[in-house]
């Protein structure tokens, strides 16, 4: 195995353990809204604080990993996902296991920028999205084993939600005790003018440093991002960033059992169900990481929102009463769809849409903007749905409207398949 694949393997362990942090609350939202007795306003928070976590984590990424590296942020985060784990594990009031839930999603925000910029950043161009995109696979991972360990622990007499949210601590120790073997980024070092470091860190890569590359150094210095010269990435980052979580992916994953129990299914199979859901996810994310880079990244998109949309509408009715037991069907064939476009693209594409110089910043901002609307989606979702009979049918369907303005948005995006990082920012 060459190198540069060990150690995008490694520091995606950090995107396993998103992964698995935001889909694990599925299996125990039920069980701890019961135990602590939580309204809908409080039980939304209770699922959503850990991506309030996520956004301040997103806000302060760039900075951070632009400070101290991106391998030394990766270590910190790793830290937080242990002391998360254990913590909501052993949480004994509501108010502690919020807490714990929301340095899971400081973890999470923190990953989700700085994952990706360090596997950009060390992958060749040709290879780059395959590379960048095993975050994404390592993401839709997690979330599957979070699924399956949920459906093993359900049957636990006492303290069921305990295990489930627990065993992440496993994961978590061994991204810690790996992390070591992983070099520093050279367009880091890059960054800082420090070019012999970077020489040294691309001979660990066994790549061939670039002059160009080299001549992009910017000696340390803070750089704005918000100057009109990168008001095109910023949108296109921005844009997608807000239409992914649109699409209602993340509210089908932490209510995905709660979706199959309003649909009539009984409650073993609301549990086993959300397992075909990570299968679907990890398999379709597989076949786009393989063809990412030879179809680039907006055919997949484009393609992806057709097919988002029809199942979304399909969902919508099902919800509504119509072929209710073919629910599952269409929530699969919308994960596939999902997977396949956005789920394939979207951290691909902030990684390597910004210039060296605002990389982790520009990464940053559209991870923000990314988990700003997940917390949205996800503390309003449950509110809506207990709301009103038919809440779940309104929601489905306002998914499907935001698909097709998705699908106009993507049509101005630039293409950037093939392109290294420095050509794609002279687009």
């Amino acid at each position: 195995m060459k190198p540069v694949w060990k150690f995008t393997l490694i520091a995606s362990l950090g995107g396993f353990l998103f992964g698995f942090e935001t889909a694990v609350i599925s299996g125990a939202e039920q069980i701890i809204q019961k135990l602590w007795h939580l309204d809908s306003v409080r039980h939304g928070l209770t699922v959503s604080i850990s991506l309030i976590g996520t956004i301040i984590g997103a806000i302060l990424a760039g900075r951070i990993a632009d400070k101290y590296g991106r391998k030394r942020v990766l270590y910190f985060v790793a830290i937080l996902y242990l002391f998360s784990a254990l913590g909501c594990a052993v949480a004994s009031v509501w108010e502690l296991f919020l807490l714990f839930r929301l340095l899971g999603g400081l973890a999470v925000g923190i990953s989700s920028v700085v994952g990706p910029v360090y596997t950009s950043e060390i992958a060749p161009a040709k290879d780059r999205g395959k590379l960048t995109g095993t975050f994404q696979i390592m993401i839709v991972t997690g979330i599957f084993t979070a699924y399956l360990t949920n459906f093993l622990f359900m049957d636990v007499q006492t303290g069921a939600w305990r295990y489930m949210l627990g065993i992440m601590a496993i994961p978590a120790l061994l991204f810690v005790l790996l992390l070591k073997l992983i070099p520093e980024s050279p367009r880091w070092f890059l960054q800082r003018g420090q070019v012999e470091k970077a020489r040294a860190s691309y001979n660990r890569l066994q790549e061939p440093f670039s002059i160009e590359e080299g001549q992009h150094t910017t000696r340390a210095k803070t750089i704005n991002l918000f100057q009109i010269k990168y008001i095109k990435p910023i949108i296109f980052a921005v844009l997608l960033a807000f239409f992914n979580q649109m699409t209602g992916i993340n509210a089908i994953l932490y209510y995905a059992p709660r979706i199959f129990e309003m649909a009539g299914f009984s409650a073993e199979l609301s549990y086993l169900q959300p397992i075909f859901i990570g299968g679907t996810n990890l398999l379709f994310t597989l076949v786009g990481m393989t063809i990412i880079d030879r179809f680039g990244r907006k055919k997949l998109l484009l393609s992806g929102a057709v097919g988002m949309f029809v199942f979304l509408l399909l969902a919508a009715f099902g919800l509504n009463g119509v072929n209710a037991e073919f629910l599952l069907y269409y929530i699969l064939g919308f994960i596939a769809s999902f997977a396949l476009s956005q789920g394939a693209v979207i951290w691909v594409f902030l990684a390597e849409i910004f210039p060296n110089e605002v990389r982790a910043q520009g990464s940053s901002l559209g991870s923000t903007t990314h988990w700003v609307f997940a917390a949205i989606i996800s503390w309003v979702f449950p509110v809506i749905v207990e709301g009103s009979s038919q809440g779940g049918y309104y929601v489905f369907l306002f998914y499907a409207v935001m698909v097709v303005a998705s699908f106009i948005f993507i049509r101005f995006m630039p293409e950037t398949k093939g392109k290294s990082l420095e050509e794609i920012t002279q687009q």
